[in-house]
């Protein structure tokens, strides 16, 4: 069996969920769904098709999850058509922006990380149009 992704979900720790998903939707333009359980609160990005795509969300479980700035796994989030429209809204969202958009190779694209308002390292790429 062929993996259409490498990534099929991820989870991005929040310590306060309204707070992370006000930052995320400001900084990517897009509505997030709110799905809360007993144990856990997650709060949707939005996919297409779950069963092709990569979906996401932000959570918070108790105890469970550590934001975390310099450890743990660095994900990448879409921020097609250019990195640099993702990044300019970072600091007005209440993030910071530790890696200014870099250019990985003309054929792969950009890349640049953030810190977001829970603390977490957070990366983003864009891959050339055309």
């Amino acid at each position: 069996m062929v993996q259409t992704n490498a990534i099929s979900w991820f989870e991005i720790p929040t310590n306060d969920i309204e707070r992370a998903a006000a930052f995320y939707e400001a900084v990517f333009s897009v509505q997030l769904t709110p799905l809360d359980m007993p144990n856990i609160k997650m709060r949707m990005f939005p996919v297409q098709d779950m069963q092709t795509g990569v979906g996401g969300a932000l959570v918070h479980s108790e105890g469970f999850y550590n934001p975390s700035d310099s450890h743990g796994p660095l994900i990448y989030l879409n921020a097609n058509p250019d990195v640099q429209g993702v990044l300019d809204k970072v600091e007005a969202a209440g993030g910071r922006v530790t890696v200014p958009k870099t250019e990985i190779s003309p054929e792969y694209g950009y890349m640049g990380v953030f810190t977001d308002t829970e603390g977490n390292r957070i990366a983003v790429h864009s891959v050339p149009q055309g």
